[in-house]
């Protein structure tokens, strides 16, 4: 050991001066280059010396992890790292590991926090360098306070004797425990070179192998926790005996050093000799059960793998959402909540293979229902197909190049004419040879002329992605494979061929309405942990939440306050009052108070878990809003709010937020039944209507929950007061007074009119009676009770077919054609921005690209053969210009 000592330290010095900014595969290659010069040069060392062995005690490391450090070799890297730095450390912290392992570590020690934007964040500092104080600096941008200087170099001097330090223009004295740390939530911040020199950088950010190995650790401890019991049993007795060790041979040294005459003659030395050797014997075997029980832990862990990585799948899928809603936002501690309570509750098995899938299975829909509560309809099927896809990548199933074409389609290299121009459309003919440059696609223009006629009945038809391929194409091309083709002769089935196949490779539940009410959102809540109703245009959550306060019997115990301008003093007196009575408030429209937002996020921050009334909740409504901050959108429970997508989910919401008990409250029970499906589908149809532009209405109208509430409530006092039903009455009424003042263009009045006409009349009350020509929709039974009419919705298409709207087949396809695209972009944003593995990176096609393009552009223009031809002459102004546009 002492002998290979200066390579090992050199290598470890040299990682924590240089390699604290690199991700852990950057660093792994470092330390590799560094090891073959230190072989080159004949520097000795262990054959492969790494940081945390040479330096690292792992008594220490196990206390790190206990304070929250995480366990993958990353972050141990960064705690020696931390440990050994010479200078202040600044952790880039995304996800905010580091920042929570800090405030552990050194809660004990007095530890203040800070932010740049505090008011008094100069004086908290003062303090800590006077008492000696660790301090933390949160959420730093990319720039630092100038006044932060001497403090970042360190700039002490003596005076009178004593250390001290000026800040500002205040000279303190300078106690030699203070300690500093700096983190920053920047996932990628760039810092300029003088700020990497005052400070060491070290990179906190979660990687897909960081995560995984941290992952495993967890899944190891929950799943068997006897080997985690007995790992720190090892940690703990290895120390112990090393200390031992350490005792007895500091006792030899001694008794050698102090005895006089022949040392065989020492009784007393020859005691502390036979004990070492006992001691050691004992050591020895104590190691040999260490390295078996490290092996069984290694062996089960490699078991549980698969866990591991399906799980950072879904985490980075999460974490990328925020690129297509500023509102998808998710931290990585409520990640690991939804993760640790999968293990637990899904299913355990016989055999430790159908385990792993029974885990894989229950936490992936469990993470997609949860998240599908935070997004807005149009992005739920994105990320169920994101899921999917990326979980097939990561089984090598699906091709890269193909899932670019997918996603934005291709370039033509040689043009073909037309086969068909009578009916295919000359982007789809495009389309299709771009498509034949995929190596799975090569001939599938030549097949595509072959078989016309059979590609242009898939063309017609009304379920072109059911319809067969024609040719050898139907056995070749597997599910992923055969949207393309969809994609270039119906680009309005893409979206529902994506339905298809997250259905067939994970499961039917991830393409079916998602509903989810406020007590199992409340349920999950903490007085700590905001709820947050995310808007859509014409939402308001308000009438919803009064209910479920008075359902709760909260309703004389909440506060509400609309935000705007002057309004923050208020809500934050509000806030705090409740925190200490055990209140609710209810903060709307938080987008209207940008600046206040600041201050919102202090106080959410500030509230002690130990202290605030345990039945506290504040309850928040903001539209998609980039002044939101992230913190509190990463740690609270986000809801959306919008109407559902599709007459079946429209229904299913109607019927969930009602009860058996108001199904039979009306005098005339049966009528009212079926006159509550006819209103409620009427509401629906009026909702979906919309999505057809023009077709539907002139003017996109917003329909509420309100206006359905009104409806129903007018309908259950006709019945009950008239002794005949008044249609004629009721038609009136649900035309013009919940949609008062709306309707602006009399056509849609009419229109809206002739709807209503089919929807409520006396033939509606006949059971089996067909809303639409098919009699998919109908009316049923009404012996039914609450719980039959929703097996009923159920069982209802999941994408609403034209006739119930009284519309042609053909109005979907604008409107699918544009929502397929739409979809397409959204995951494009989603793509990382480097090379992947699995096909070309970015960098080889733009420099295919490049190359492509050079061999187009013509050769520069000879600029002597110009001017000699074309002399630069005060009267030919001309012949001036086409020489500078040549130098050009």
């Amino acid at each position: 050991m002492i002998n290979n000592i200066a390579g090992d330290v050199l290598i470890s010095a040299g990682f924590v001066a240089y390699l604290g900014p690199f991700t852990g595969q950057y660093r792994t290659a470092l330390c590799e280059d560094w090891l073959k010069k230190l072989e080159e040069h004949d520097v000795p060392h262990t054959r492969e010396p790494n940081l945390i062995s040479t330096l690292g005690d792992p008594v220490k490391i196990r206390s790190w992890q206990i304070a929250g450090l995480p366990n993958d070799t990353l972050s141990v890297e960064n705690g020696v790292i931390t440990q050994f730095s010479q200078r202040w450390t600044h952790f880039i912290d995304p996800q905010g590991q580091a920042n929570k392992w800090i405030k552990n570590l050194e809660k004990e020690n007095g530890l203040e926090v800070a932010k740049l934007s505090d008011r008094d964040f100069l004086r908290s500092l003062e303090n800590s360098i006077r008492f000696g104080k660790p301090f933390l600096l949160e959420n730093v941008g990319e720039e630092l306070d100038p006044a932060l200087e001497p403090v970042l170099l360190k700039q002490t001097y003596k005076q009178q004797g004593s250390t001290v330090l000026k800040l500002g223009d205040t000279v303190i004295p300078y106690h030699e425990d203070f300690k500093m740390y700096i983190t920053t939530n920047l996932p990628n911040p760039h810092y300029t070179p003088e700020i990497s020199t005052k400070l060491t950088l070290i990179n906190f950010t979660l990687s897909p192998s960081g995560l995984e190995d941290q992952l495993l650790g967890q899944v190891v401890a929950e799943e068997r926790p006897d080997l985690e019991e007995a790992k720190n049993q090892l940690i703990i007795s290895n120390a112990k005996m090393r200390q031992e060790l350490k005792e007895i041979e500091d006792q030899i040294l001694y008794r050698l050093s102090s005895s006089e005459g022949n040392p065989v003659d020492d009784l007393e030395l020859i005691k502390v000799l036979e004990a070492s050797k006992l001691k050691a014997g004992e050591i020895q075997a104590k190691v040999k059960i260490a390295e078996q029980t490290e092996k069984d832990i290694d062996i089960t862990r490699l078991e549980y793998v698969p866990v591991a990585v399906r799980t950072q799948i879904l985490y980075f899928c999460v974490s990328d959402l925020s690129n297509v809603d500023p509102m998808y936002q998710y931290s990585l501690e409520w990640f690991l909540n939804i993760f640790l309570s999968g293990i637990t509750n899904s299913e355990r098995a016989d055999t430790l293979k159908k385990r792993i899938v029974n885990i894989n299975n229950y936490l992936t829909f469990s993470l997609y229902s949860n998240v599908c509560r935070s997004l807005f309809e149009k992005h739920k099927l994105m990320f169920a197909f994101l899921l999917c896809v990326r979980i097939m990548m990561n089984e090598g199933k699906i091709n890269m190049d193909e899932w670019r074409y997918l996603l934005s389609g291709g370039a033509i290299k040689t043009m073909r004419e037309n086969p068909a121009p009578e009916w295919l459309y000359e982007r789809a003919w495009g389309d299709i040879l771009a498509l034949t440059n995929l190596k799975n696609f090569s001939s599938f223009a030549d097949d595509f002329i072959d078989n016309i006629q059979e590609f242009r009945a898939i063309f017609d038809s009304a379920e072109p992605h059911r319809e067969p391929m024609p040719g050898k194409w139907d056995s070749t091309l597997d599910s992923f494979q055969k949207l393309l083709p969809l994609r270039c002769l119906r680009g309005d089935k893409v979206t529902n061929a994506m339905q298809d196949f997250v259905a067939m490779n994970l499961d039917q539940r991830f393409i079916e309405p998602q509903t989810s009410d406020l007590t199992a959102v409340f349920k999950e809540s903490t007085s700590t942990t905001p709820l947050i109703f995310v808007l859509s245009p014409g939402t308001d959550p308000a009438a919803d939440l009064y209910k479920f306060a008075e359902e709760t019997k909260f309703s004389k115990k909440l506060s509400a306050i609309s935000l705007g301008q002057g309004q923050g003093p208020r809500a934050e007196a509000m806030m705090r009052s409740a925190m200490e009575r055990g209140k609710w408030v209810f903060f709307q429209n938080c987008h209207l108070a940008p600046s206040w937002m600041p201050s919102l996020e202090r106080l959410i921050e500030s509230i002690n878990p130990d202290k605030v009334h345990r039945d506290f909740r504040l309850w928040l409504t903001s539209l998609p809003s980039n002044q939101f901050p992230v913190s509190i959108l990463q740690n609270g429970s986000k809801m959306t709010i919008e109407p559902p997508r599709g007459v079946k989910a429209n229904l299913l919401k109607s019927y969930i937020s009602l009860s058996d008990d108001f199904l039979n409250s009306c005098s005339k029970i049966s009528e009212f039944k079926a006159l509550l499906l006819s209103l409620c589908l009427f509401h629906g149809n009026a909702l979906e209507r919309r999505k057809f532009g023009p077709l539907g209405f002139n003017i996109p109208y917003e329909f509420t929950d309100g206006d359905l509430r009104i409806c129903i409530s007018q309908l259950k006092m006709f019945l009950d007061e008239y002794a005949d039903i008044p249609y004629k009455v009721g038609m009136e009424s649900w035309s013009a007074l919940p949609l008062n003042g709306r309707w602006r263009d009399d056509w849609d009045r009419r229109c809206i009119m002739n709807i209503l006409e089919d929807f409520y009349k006396p033939e509606v009350l006949t059971e089996d009676f067909a809303y639409s020509e098919s009699g998919i929709y109908r009316q049923i039974s009404t012996t039914y009770d609450l719980n039959g009419y929703i097996q009923y919705i159920k069982s209802l298409p999941l994408n609403d077919n034209p006739e119930i709207f009284s519309l042609h087949d053909n109005a979907n396809i604008t409107f699918a054609q544009n929502e397929t695209f739409a979809l397409l972009g959204a995951i494009i944003q989603l793509q990382p921005k480097t090379s992947t593995s699995g096909g070309r990176g970015r960098e080889e096609l733009v420099e295919e690209t490049s190359k492509d393009i050079l061999k187009k552009v013509p050769d520069p223009i000879n600029l002597q053969e110009v001017m000699l031809k074309y002399p630069v002459l005060y009267e030919e102004s001309m012949n001036t210009v086409l020489v500078q546009e040549v130098i050009r």
